[in-house]
């Protein structure tokens, strides 16, 4: 058992330094291996399989609304990239840029895409021409290259998977449509298969993505109080088709602009999985989205019959579950140490005594609440324990989500508040882009959203005093 016990230690607790035990679940957890590149990473298979289940659950929800996947070039060319010219600006400081073929200098420069905008909008503009090809609801499967200046696993790294939407449509009311359409499938996801609750809203124009006249977020909040932004859905307008002239000869014989609607999310997510769910013993993951649901240890596996009835268990769970049979010769408490530090949902425990009595041990990871479930229950039990792990996860990150969310009424409140109470801050906001930058410099939280969901807090901006337009949640973030 000290084996076991220093194997727990490994993890620094949160409470002791929260940047360290995220770096040390990540690694001992086998999400990742650092690459020799800096600020990319290498997923291990079972890092690499929480984001296939994302995906998954995600292309699936795309599809019934009608999106096709697509897939477009790596490289765009510099003067595509200059088209749209808050776009270019705004992806500037973080392009990666090809300059050579071979040994043959390019003519052109061509960038590695940080996004595909650019791309899209092209293709757009020569396949459409009528109505009748409206409207294009297409989605990508792919990595992205952002040179980033910090990097953390998942988080914020140079090169980083995601899937990126970009549609076009006949009229702005069905862009808006699509835009909050999209915003509220990430929301949904992250409810009902990550266990997250979320805040949903509107960027600020600082805030907002380059080019967007509109750009809607979901920011979920970790165990340390600071936001992630984990999905993001923008309405373009026109100023897109207007730049790389999609066109399209309306009913009335008219040519008009398309308008455009993009949305991301991306492996940014399982971070957001490990810092609001995790513990001092590792990951904790929602069973809709863990790789493996169930694990199978043999207890006196050496004795008769033990490793033929867990194998027998393991072939009748894999009709409706993910399910590992760990028949290794470590010991059973070194696997518990080990399947509890990789998050598994649930441990089933089965020994002589357990078959004797035609029964078996379950251990949930999230309480490590021990039940003991006759074999022939066995399938309704565990169905019935997924969806109540599911629940209780989520119940709990929502119950800390409302505790740590206060509100300020004035300046002198909403810093000491960013000083003393980690968490969100909902305050008042005037629309000037002045007070923004104010707070963001003097009391160290960004905006994070325009929430839908609006109070009237006070009558006055918490920065100027002046009337306010919008209550804003304010926060430190990811």
């Amino acid at each position: 058992m000290e084996k076991n016990k220093k194997f727990v230690e490994a993890i620094t607790p949160m409470d002791v330094d929260f940047a360290q035990w995220y770096t040390d679940i990540v690694k001992k957890a086998e999400l990742i291996e650092y690459s020799t590149v800096r600020g990319m990473v290498i997923l291990r298979p079972y890092g690499y399989a929480i984001w296939e289940n994302i995906q998954r659950y995600l292309d699936d929800r795309f599809k019934e609304t009608g999106h096709e996947n697509v897939y477009m070039p790596m490289l765009i060319p510099e003067s595509l990239l200059q088209k749209e010219k808050d776009h270019v600006v705004g992806f500037a400081p973080e392009v990666a840029w090809v300059t050579h073929g071979g040994e043959e200098k390019l003519t052109e420069r061509l960038c590695i895409r940080p996004t595909s905008e650019t791309l899209f909008c092209e293709h757009f503009s020569n396949i459409v021409q009528s109505y009748n090809d409206l409207p294009k609801l297409y989605n990508q499967w792919c990595s992205v290259i952002r040179w980033e200046k910090t990097t953390r696993p998942f988080l914020r790294t140079t090169e980083f998977l995601w899937q990126e939407g970009h549609t076009i449509h006949a009229t702005a009311e069905e862009a808006k449509e699509e835009t909050l359409r999209m915003l509220n499938t990430y929301a949904d996801a992250l409810k009902n298969f990550l266990a997250i609750p979320v805040v949903k809203g509107r960027k600020t124009d600082k805030e907002k993505f380059a080019g967007a006249e509109a750009t809607y977020t979901i920011e979920a909040m970790m165990h340390d109080g600071k936001a992630l932004q984990s999905g993001t859905s923008h309405y373009f307008g026109d100023g897109f088709a207007k730049a790389f002239d999609i066109k399209f000869a309306d009913k009335d014989s008219q040519l008009k602009y398309v308008h455009e609607t993009s949305w991301g999310l991306s492996t940014r997510v399982i971070g957001a999985i490990i810092m609001v769910h995790g513990d001092d013993s590792g990951l904790i993951l929602p069973p809709r989205v863990a790789p493996v649901q169930v694990v199978i240890v043999p207890v006196a596996q050496h004795k008769e019959g033990v490793l033929e009835k867990a194998e027998e268990l393991r072939k009748s769970i894999s009709s409706y579950a993910r399910v590992k049979l760990d028949a290794s010769d470590k010991k059973p408490g070194w696997k518990f140490s080990e399947y509890e530090m990789k998050g598994v949902p649930v441990r089933l425990e089965v020994g002589p005594k357990d078959i004797e009595q035609n029964q078996v041990v379950l251990v949930r990871r999230d309480t490590r609440e021990k039940t003991i479930v006759p074999m022939d229950e066995l399938e309704t039990k565990l169905k019935e324990l997924f969806d109540d792990i599911h629940n209780s996860l989520y119940e709990k990150a929502l119950v800390r989500l409302e505790n740590m969310t206060s509100e300020a009424a004035d300046f002198e409140s909403l810093k000491e508040a960013a000083e003393t109470k980690p968490g969100f801050i909902k305050a008042m906001w005037c629309g000037k882009l002045s007070c923004e930058e104010k707070i963001k410099e003097e009391a160290g939280l960004s905006s994070r959203c325009m929430p839908f969901e609006q109070e009237e807090i006070a009558d006055t901006c918490v920065c100027c005093g002046e009337k306010a337009e919008q209550m804003v949640v304010w926060g430190k973030a990811y």
